[in-house]
């Protein structure tokens, strides 16, 4: 198919590219248990049914990416401890225009809220979760759920997104860490 100048189109780039990303790994994806199974098909409806269900703007609720980023040893996790909801949480966030891939949103949140450059991205998602948040004033979070691993020696610089950054063993999370960032965790120290 030509364009308007009679030369075909280059590869699809933004916001069609991420739509499609997403409903790829989402289809491919092999979920763990029957409960990620459900919400996967979930996530995947929640795609065909709203062209916009990749953006924050989507009040019905919107995909995000986060990351569970391990020590390179496997025995620490890192976690930020978010201004508004005052929990210790993954690294993650909404999904942005220039973003062509639900991998490279994961990583590069993870790097920015992290400050850690060097991370390795392990293959596919690790989890899903659906959870409520304060977006127009009620609305829900897709969360696909990746792992990654920081290189020896890595040292952690704080974000303006965050109140704090910490370094926590596996088998002592903060009180304040929720049921999915623990499933998260312990399903990603499986995999590594």
């Amino acid at each position: 198919m030509s364009g308007p100048s009679g030369r075909s189109p280059g590869p699809a780039t933004g916001p069609t590219t991420l739509h499609a990303d997403a409903v790829r790994v989402l289809s491919a994806w092999d979920a763990p248990e029957h409960g990620q199974e459900l919400l996967r098909r979930e996530f995947l409806a929640h795609l065909e049914t709203h062209g916009d269900g990749m953006w924050r703007e989507c009040v019905a609720g919107h995909l995000t990416a986060s990351t569970a980023v391990l020590d390179a040893a496997g025995e620490r996790v890192l976690l930020t401890l978010h201004p508004k909801a005052k929990l210790w949480l993954q690294l993650g966030g909404h999904c942005e225009p220039h973003d062509t891939s639900l991998a490279g949103v994961a990583l590069r949140e993870a790097v920015e809220e992290s400050g850690i450059e060097d991370l390795r991205l392990l293959p596919g998602p690790v989890r899903v979760d659906r959870h409520r948040v304060w977006c127009h004033g009620g609305s829900y979070h897709l969360d696909v759920q990746y792992a990654a691993v920081a290189p020896p020696g890595a040292r952690e610089k704080i974000s303006d997104e965050s109140e704090d950054l910490r370094w926590f063993e596996l088998d002592a999370l903060p009180g304040s860490a929720d049921g999915a960032v623990r499933r998260l965790i312990a399903r990603a120290r499986l995999i590594i």
